[in-house]
């Protein structure tokens, strides 16, 4: 899943990028709303983290541009502590879900997941797709009770996938969602990943739809 972080501070931003990193989300960054906004109506986000103090234009700005132009990505914003108006003004501007300053990196994620979740018309944090089951709490594949041992792209694939249970997904849209923009990107290297889980998964569990992309679909 991909992220987009807009934070003026950097230690805070420092600290979102590497908690979101190592919680095995492609992160990408903003320290401005110019920016931001840019980023947001030009990319494949399945979540942002949204400062509302921003530099160039304010947070609650480029929310209501994101919204007016018809972007559904789910925004959580952070606001200051106290400040119950920015928190109305945010919500009513299309926010999904408010965040305090400060905060624990663990209420973040977890309150992440559930707007990722949500987007998705989930409400489990438990994915299951027949036999095969997705913690995204703590990352734990398994089939039929047995745990599964991913590397973390084979991870990110079979995540959004089950994300999507039904639905076909194209190659670009998987590498979209699952490298940051500046990583070198090869959508080419999908089909590696894909292969690689039907080996250490029941085969016909992610489909090929011909000139389309994948279907995951349960036995």
């Amino acid at each position: 899943m991909r992220v987009l972080i807009v934070e003026d501070e950097p230690q805070l931003r420092e600290q979102l990028r590497a908690g979101l990193v190592e919680a095995g989300y492609a992160v990408d960054e903003a320290d401005n709303g110019r920016d931001a906004h840019h980023l947001g109506t030009s990319g494949a986000f399945d979540a942002v983290v949204l400062d509302l103090g921003l530099p160039v234009i304010d947070g609650l700005t480029v929310l209501k541009r994101w919204r007016d132009a018809g972007h559904l990505m789910p925004v959580m914003i952070l606001t200051a502590r106290d400040n119950w108006s920015e928190k109305v003004a945010g919500i009513d501007a299309g926010a999904d879900d408010d965040l305090t300053k400060p905060f624990h990196m663990e209420e973040l994620l977890a309150r992440l997941r559930g707007l990722i979740r949500r987007a998705s018309g989930l409400a489990s944090p438990v994915l299951v797709c027949g036999a095969l089951t997705l913690d995204t709490r703590s990352g734990r594949v398994s089939l039929g009770g047995q745990t599964i041992a991913l590397t973390s792209h084979e991870y990110k694939v079979l995540d959004y996938l089950m994300h999507r249970p039904g639905a076909v997904v194209s190659r670009t849209e998987l590498t979209e969602h699952i490298y940051s923009q500046d990583f070198d990107r090869d959508s080419n290297t999908i089909e590696v990943f894909v292969g690689r889980l039907r080996k250490k998964l029941p085969p016909e569990l992610i489909e090929t739809v011909r000139g389309l992309g994948y279907r995951l679909v349960a036995p």
